[in-house]
Parts: C-alpha cells; sequence; structure tokens
C-alpha cells in the first residue's frame, strides 16, 4: 500500500533558498545596527542640532529594518521548506528552541524599532506661512 505524501511546491522551495541567502548577513547587519545606535546616543548626548539627530536616528531606523528583514527570513528558514506551505508546520516549528529562538530576537528588533521610531527619530519643526487675508 502507497501512501500519498504532498509534495513541498516549487515556490516554497524557491523562498526558502532566497530566505537562507538573505539570513546569511544577519550578523553583519546587526553590528551595523549596533554601531548606527551608538552613534545615534553619542550624538544625543552631545546635545546636537535637531538635524543632526534626525539624520542619526533614521540611519539607526535604516540598519535596524534590514537586520529585521534577514532575522525574519533566518527564522523563516529554520522552520523549513514545509512551512511556507503549512500553518501548522509554522506553529509546531515555533515551539522548537531553534525557532522559539529566532521568533523572540525577531520580536525584540521590531520593539527596538517602533521604540526608535517613536521616540530616537526627532521631527525638524517647519516654519508655518502667514495666511493672505
Amino acid at each position: 500500500m502507497a501512501f500519498f505524501r504532498p509534495r513541498v511546491s516549487r515556490e516554497a522551495e524557491v523562498r526558502h533558498h532566497a530566505d537562507q541567502e538573505v539570513g546569511k548577513g544577519f550578523p553583519e547587519l546587526l553590528e551595523r545596527a549596533r554601531a548606527a545606535e551608538a552613534e545615534l546616543r553619542r550624538v544625543q548626548a552631545a546635545a546636537s542640532p535637531v538635524e543632526v539627530v534626525r539624520a542619526a536616528g533614521l540611519a539607526f531606523d535604516k540598519a535596524l529594518t534590514e537586520a529585521l528583514r534577514a532575522a525574519e527570513a533566518n527564522q523563516r528558514a529554520t522552520f523549513g521548506v514545509r512551512s511556507y506551505d503549512d500553518r501548522i508546520r509554522r506553529r509546531r516549528a515555533r515551539a522548537t528552541p531553534e525557532g522559539a529562538g529566532w521568533t523572540d530576537e525577531v520580536n525584540r528588533l521590531r520593539t527596538m524599532r517602533e521604540r526608535n521610531r517613536l521616540t530616537g527619530i526627532p521631527r525638524v519643526p517647519r516654519p508655518v506661512q502667514a495666511s493672505a487675508r
């Protein structure tokens, strides 16, 4: 008696390999984010002008976003090829120690990025034009 074993879709295989490639650069991207954060904290401590702090905050946001994308790719790749098509496999993979570790890392980076977006990027005041009446 032969049992039907569903194959993984070609699209899932392609996405899995793409995520593996993107995820390889995670340590380097995380180091860039740490350097950008250190620069932002240095600029904030030096009481620099708002424009300089904003530029450093935006650079930190960009570095965090790139590191977050790589962490998410590593998370999906860790879950396995079959998890791309099956939500149950995704859920089970998230419960493994390695999957939980990547899930925690992704959540930590998301929280850090949101905190930076809310408090680390100051708005530059724009001059208000007088209305002609």
